[in-house]
């Protein structure tokens, strides 16, 4: 199987079965709030941290974007068998001021240990009314370790995009209570400690209630302390 072939099982078109329950949550909720936000894309096209660039052709195939660019770091050891069109030292940007239209972040906040900088940074880069959209988890397990320094609530976050000069900003959960429960479900299923025959009992046991939380799942478009107080992730979009 290529690489395409891969990034669309896993990322694109993923089926909803026992062995993607790991995965399967926050990536499609990710995909859904992707196809949301590029749909309003233009011109060129920041991917900050792109990775597999899982959704380059996504944004590709909208005709008002004129160019996109996956910057990631040089020779990652988890990415390091896809060549992103330009590479960074993690700090700054090497681009001139006010060059880009639309930077997108998915996956990629929670793993900076300056989140101020990087902000800056992509503020530096945006043209004026330049967009940023991103994703960031709050239910996940430690994960590319050591650089896992951040789980954000919609507070924290508007506060430090507000401290780094953004406006305009719109902060939505990824997916609600029943998104959230199944994930949880799909990292115990995954990585708990228990025998494998165990853990494929457990899988095929528990995957009709996983099915079932995924398909009723309603995302919050506001947060309070009750019914709209738990979310898997969150969809950020923000304006210089």
């Amino acid at each position: 199987m290529n690489i395409d072939e891969e990034i669309s099982r896993q990322f694109i078109d993923i089926d909803l079965r026992p062995g993607t329950m790991f995965y399967y949550v926050p990536r499609t909720t990710i995909l859904r709030a992707v196809r949301e936000a590029t749909a309003s894309f233009s011109g060129t096209v920041l991917d900050l941290g792109c990775g597999f660039m899982p959704y380059r052709k996504l944004v590709e195939s909208n005709p008002n974007v004129e160019k996109y660019i996956g910057i990631d770091l040089e020779k990652s050891a988890i990415y390091g068998q896809v060549e992103p069109d330009m590479t960074w030292d993690g700090t700054r940007i090497p681009m001139e001021d006010a060059t880009i239209d639309c930077v997108m972040a998915t996956e990629f906040l929670e793993h900076h240990s300056m989140p101020d900088i990087v902000l800056g940074e992509i503020l530096r880069v945006l043209k004026p009314g330049g967009t940023l959209f991103a994703t960031v988890p709050f239910i996940w397990n430690l994960h590319e370790i050591p650089h896992d320094e951040y789980r954000y609530t919609p507070y924290s976050m508007r506060r430090i995009l507000e401290n780094a000069g953004f406006g305009d900003i719109s902060i939505k959960g990824l997916g609600g209570w029943n998104a959230s429960l199944a994930q949880m479900i799909g990292l115990w299923i995954t990585f708990a400690k228990m025998r494998g025959i165990v853990r494929n009992i457990f899988r095929m046991l528990i995957f009709p209630v996983f099915a079932l939380l995924v398909k009723t799942d309603r995302r919050p478009e506001i947060f309070d302390a009750e019914q709209n107080s738990m979310f898997n992730g969150l969809s950020i979009t923000a304006r210089k």
